[in-house]
């Protein structure tokens, strides 16, 4: 059956959505909630010479958007893990667990080996496709971690995060999850940070000598996972990156970082150099297409989210934009009528846009109360146009910004709760989607819904 004919109910209107796909890309903005788009559309349109506010990214183009409910099974501002899980594997579940159904308790290691679920990068090798797996974060961080492990703790990302009486019960670190996958022969891309996990506890870091592993079993993961399977390949540095070729066959894997990848602001000064987030997808996709059965491809922008933490607008708005630039090359490398993008995040953050700024006023800038047309008269203090409900930034008694440069990188804006990092936020995220089955995203949906909707586009044929 070439296609799966799915009749949708909405408003009262019978609508009849074909889906089938041969590819699928979901974009995770780590922690790119609603203001944040927002805000960076009118960065990227001030940087681009306009006023800013009638930009639009990449995705703002898509043809079907989606409301979705961000929340845990134990949580009502979630955190990274249990989204994601939900996003991958079709259930909502609880704060800090990967892969497992909310049956589990956090840190239950027998529990969890009893409920785990599969995601659908790994469905996607148990029938034939390939699947990648690209991130600025370390690649065992929770978001990318989704797609392919299985853990009560999302800390578990190295072989010193795992008790020996975890061990012993069959648990095992997220990084050796990556090496071990039992669904097709793994991911055949895997490019982000974190070469650490992967690396013995007594090996030096090949950009950073002073740094070593952090496996404290001994086992260099990373020669093991090249051992597996012929044609692999491994880079970590610019030039490694640059040398591989689009046609190349083989699996790849590269690990830029011994943590996170570099901010986007800040990824020019890195001394080994790193690949953006748009050239690991262009290379990714160039890879997974080899495929005539097609493949899944997880992107994820993940320090849009640590930027937040930080309370620094500036680069959460900067890695959003190299976020945007990687969709459009999926866009233009990829065929609508076979392929179906899906753009959103795991959550918000507590970023607000406020006050009375003018039409074009700097995102990133004051607002002076004199500009204000609703307070005339009110004499206040200067403050951003962009703050934090919480975070790093308070400051107390209120300080006065007239001679500081808010638009400089390491600025933190102002936050009204003190907090040592900014914490996620739990309204409802947007999710965007082009190409087969975009239809079917569509009103107010549950995190768990997006499963559905990539698994309805990318096995149509099957029936699930």
């Amino acid at each position: 059956m070439k296609y799966l004919i799915k009749i949708l109910a909405v408003s009262s209107i019978l609508l009849v959505v074909s889906a089938e796909a041969k590819n699928v890309i979901l974009f995770v903005g780590d922690g790119m909630g609603v203001s944040t788009i927002t805000a960076a559309r009118i960065y990227v349109g001030q940087q681009r010479g306009s006023s800013g506010e009638e930009h639009d990214l990449s995705f703002d183009r898509f043809e079907s958007v989606a409301l979705v409910k961000t929340y845990n099974t134990d949580a009502q501002v979630p955190d990274s893990a249990g989204t994601i899980t939900a996003m991958l594997a079709g259930a909502k579940t609880r704060r800090g667990v990967l892969g497992i159904s909310q049956a589990a308790a956090r840190d239950d290691c027998a529990a969890s080996l009893q409920n785990e679920i599969p995601s659908i990068l790994e469905l996607a090798e148990e029938r034939g496709k390939s699947s990648g797996v690209v991130s600025t974060a370390r690649i065992t961080h929770a978001t990318p971690a989704g797609a392919y492990s299985h853990v009560p703790n999302r800390d578990w990302e190295n072989s010193t995060m795992v008790t020996s009486e975890n061990e012993a019960a069959g648990c095992r670190d997220i990084a050796l999850q990556l090496l071990e996958s039992p669904h097709g022969d793994g991911p055949d891309v895997i490019l982000g940070g974190g070469r650490a996990q992967f690396m013995p506890s007594d090996m030096a870091d090949p950009e950073y000598p002073e740094k070593k592993g952090l496996r404290d079993d001994g086992r260099d993961l990373i020669q093991e996972w090249l051992k597996r399977g012929p044609n692999r390949e491994y880079v970590w540095n610019s030039a490694s990156f640059d040398a591989i070729g689009a046609d190349h066959t083989g699996q790849i894997m590269g690990l830029f970082e011994p943590s996170h990848m570099q901010f986007e602001a800040d990824r020019e000064n890195d001394a080994g150099g790193e690949p953006s987030l748009a050239a690991m997808t262009e290379i990714a996709i160039d890879r997974l297409s080899q495929n005539t059965s097609g493949y899944f491809l997880l992107v994820e922008g993940g320090r849009i989210d640590h930027a937040h933490h930080f309370g620094n607008a500036y680069r959460a708005l900067v890695d959003t934009q190299a976020l945007d630039d990687a969709v459009a090359v999926a866009v233009a490398k990829t065929n609508p009528d076979e392929t179906l993008i899906v753009v959103t995040a795991d959550h918000s953050h507590t970023l607000t846009i406020s006050g009375y700024p003018p039409r074009g006023n700097p995102i990133l800038g004051k607002v002076d109360q004199s500009m204000s047309p609703v307070l005339p008269g009110v004499e206040v203090l200067p403050y951003t146009t962009l703050g934090y409900a919480n975070g790093p930034g308070y400051a107390t008694p209120y300080p006065d910004i007239s001679d500081v440069d808010t638009t400089d990188p390491n600025y933190r804006q102002i936050a009204a709760v003190p907090l040592p990092i900014e914490t996620h936020a739990g309204e409802d995220v947007a999710a965007f989607a082009t190409g087969v089955n975009a239809d079917a995203m569509r009103g107010v949906i549950e995190q768990s819904e997006l499963f559905q909707i990539m698994m309805d586009a990318l096995f149509a044929d099957e029936g699930d």
